[in-house]
């Protein structure tokens, strides 16, 4: 494999005993349309993970689901056998249904073989990080996580799960999570616009806990959408890499992972997130979301 050119921009975390790179690459994007089915470019979508690679993106995430099985198989023909610096984080908890909804499947048994399938179609004996997926395509629901994360917990204690975390979590269901085993992600909704985790991302920041934004640009008002644009023209740069570097200034546990289907647009996310912003654009940026 390629030896990375230079590491992204804003370092590294831990997961647990696992580094990272802050800047990681999200493989959803990589199935087909709804996230169904194979891509129509596959050997765009091979050379995309590829790339993530020779960057030196360090932190891939995927789920079972996406495709469905689609995405894991992508980055196993891409990317094994893997460096040991490469570490892929997957979801379990939804499936899909032929409408392209996606159920929940969170019962023990369904998080058993969900494991089992990522570690098939990802070649791995032991996923690095797995991410018990709650609530629904809304957001958190509150409701206790205790049997599907104890069941969880069994089997990062066989030796087939190395780190776990939570998905679409309330911060009610991290403190129960953690009650019951050791936590070292939240992948949550956050962005410029929808800031209701801010009390979380400090409170996991101080226990050394990632948080895991997805949708850096999702649920804007056009009202937003504006004065973000407004600041991206000022600094010749795009609302994207405004966003992203923003995340990234926020707070240091905070780990990206934009996802795209060309390459070109993944070395643009890259550069992006390395924007240089200064304290008066981050105070104009920060009156979005309040």
């Amino acid at each position: 494999m390629q030896t990375p050119s230079a590491a992204p921009p804003g370092g590294t975390w831990t997961l647990g005993d696992l580094t990272v790179t802050r800047v990681g690459y999200g493989a959803m994007q990589l199935a087909g349309p709804g996230v169904m089915g194979p891509p129509a470019d596959r050997d765009g979508a091979l050379a995309v993970l590829r790339e993530a690679a020779a960057l030196g993106i360090t932190h891939i995430d995927t789920a079972g689901a996406y495709g469905p099985r689609v995405t894991n198989r992508l980055i196993r023909e891409a990317l094994h056998p893997y460096p040991a610096s490469l570490h892929v984080v997957t979801k379990v908890g939804a499936v899909r249904d032929p409408q392209g909804g996606w159920p929940p499947a969170r019962r023990p048994g369904d998080l058993r073989r969900a494991v089992r399938e990522n570690l098939d179609d990802l070649g791995l004996d032991a996923l690095d990080v797995v991410n018990l997926r709650l609530g629904d395509a809304r957001g958190p629901l509150p409701g206790s996580l205790a049997e599907p994360f104890e069941a969880l917990a069994a089997l990062r204690q066989q030796g087939l799960i190395r780190h776990l975390g939570v998905s679409n979590a309330t911060a009610g269901q991290v403190a129960e999570a953690r009650s019951i085993a050791p936590v070292v992600c939240v992948q949550n909704m956050y962005n410029l616009a929808h800031r209701q985790d801010d009390d979380l991302i400090d409170d996991l920041a101080g226990r050394g806990i990632a948080y895991v934004p997805f949708f850096p640009l999702g649920g804007f008002t056009p009202l937003q959408s504006t004065a973000l644009s407004a600041v991206a023209a000022r600094l010749a740069a795009t609302p994207m890499a405004v966003a992203l570097a923003w995340l990234l200034r926020r707070s240091p546990n905070i780990l990206l992972i934009p996802g795209t289907s060309t390459v070109a647009h993944l070395r643009e996310n890259v550069a992006g997130a390395g924007l240089a912003l200064s304290e008066e654009d981050m105070a104009e940026l920060d009156g979005i979301g309040r």
